[in-house]
Parts: structure tokens; sequence; C-alpha cells
């Protein structure tokens, strides 16, 4: 479910999920993580701050239990989260800031080989926060960077059609837009993502 909402920026229902109890607390902070980005993302800094709480409370029980690879994965997610507060603070440069290195840390490890891996790669999240700040050329590194480590992901190939478009680089916003198109060739009903790309598709022909 927060893989769901999150993959679909439906900021409003990630917010809103239920938590389920589990015995696992990476499992139980992947929630929290939606919830907190959710609710940064939708205009709920105190919601927010609960959930990234609730997250800080699980990375440490993972610490005590010495499982150093979720401890640092869910204080990814903490780290994420809290960037995106800051970033719903209005606090535009901490949040960037927060959210770069966050990606860097990210960058720096390997999914585990069982589920669950993260919901929306860090990196990915950064060129979002990038493109809303206006940043397109660094947006589109951000995208691209993403693609070529977690190929053919469709949040970052719209992110960096978008990105491209706004940059003024119409080759590179081509080229993803057509992976777009393709992506989601399949796809009903169509998403209002796909559609514009295949407007800009048929627009440059």
């Amino acid at each position: 479910p927060a893989r769901f909402m999150v993959e679909r920026g439906d900021w409003k229902g990630a917010a809103e999920l239920p938590v389920r109890a589990s015995s696992f607390a990476q499992v139980e902070a992947m929630t929290h993580f939606a919830r907190a980005l959710g609710a940064a993302r939708s205009g709920k800094p105190d919601a927010a701050k609960a959930d990234i709480a609730k997250i800080a409370e699980l990375r440490e029980k993972l610490r005590a239990a010495k499982d150093a690879y979720w401890t640092e994965q869910v204080d990814i997610q903490w780290q994420v989260a809290t960037a995106w507060l800051l970033y719903a603070d209005g606090k535009y440069g901490d949040a960037l800031k927060a959210m770069s290195a966050a990606a860097d840390a990210e960058d720096k490890t390997e999914k585990a080989p069982v589920t669950p891996g993260v919901p929306s790669p860090a990196r990915e999240l950064y060129g979002a926060m990038l493109l809303e700040r206006g940043m397109a050329k660094e947006a589109l590194v951000a995208f691209e960077a993403t693609l070529n480590k977690e190929p053919n992901r469709f949040g970052a190939t719209i992110g960096a059609a978008k990105a491209a478009e706004k940059a003024g680089d119409a080759a590179k916003a081509r080229v993803h837009y057509a992976a777009v198109v393709q992506l989601a060739a399949d796809a009903n009903p169509v998403r209002p993502e796909v559609a514009q790309a295949r407007a800009y598709m048929a627009a440059v022909r």
C-alpha cells in the first residue's frame, strides 16, 4: 500500500495510510515513511512530524537489535521525510541540502535481496524537489542518475521528461517522453502524465 501511494504521487492517500503492526520494524517504518512524505507534500507538516518521530523510534529499535543494514535504510527514510518537512515549512535551501545528503547516502547502499525496498529512490525525490523549485537542469541530472542506477523507473522517466522540457533540451525531452509512452503502452486508465507524454510526442512528429 505504501509503494502504491508513493509511486502514484497520491500524497493525500499516502498521508492517510493505516499503520499495520509488524514484528519487523523496517516494515512498519515503510508505512510511517509514506505517511510522513504524504503529509509533508500535501501541506500537513504537523502530521508529518508525528510520523517522522515514529521513524526515528523504529530506527533506534533496529540499532538496538544491531541490525546495521536496516538501521541505515530507515535512517535514510528519516532523512528524506525530514527534508520534505523542511520544504513544507518553506526552508527550501535547507531542504535541498538535506535531500541531496539523503540521496548520496542511499547511493552508497544496496537493496537487500528481501523486500521491502524503498518505495521511491531518494535521488528521484531529490529531482522532484529540484523541479518544484524551478531548477530544471539540476533536476534532469538527478532523474537521469536515478535511471542509470534503476532503469525504466516510471517516476524518474516522467521526471526526466518534464525536466528536459522545462530546461529547453528538446532532444532529451523526446527521448524521455518516448520512454514514458512505451512504459505505459498498456496502461488503462491513462494517467495525466502519460497523456501529456503522448501529446508531446504527437506534437513533435
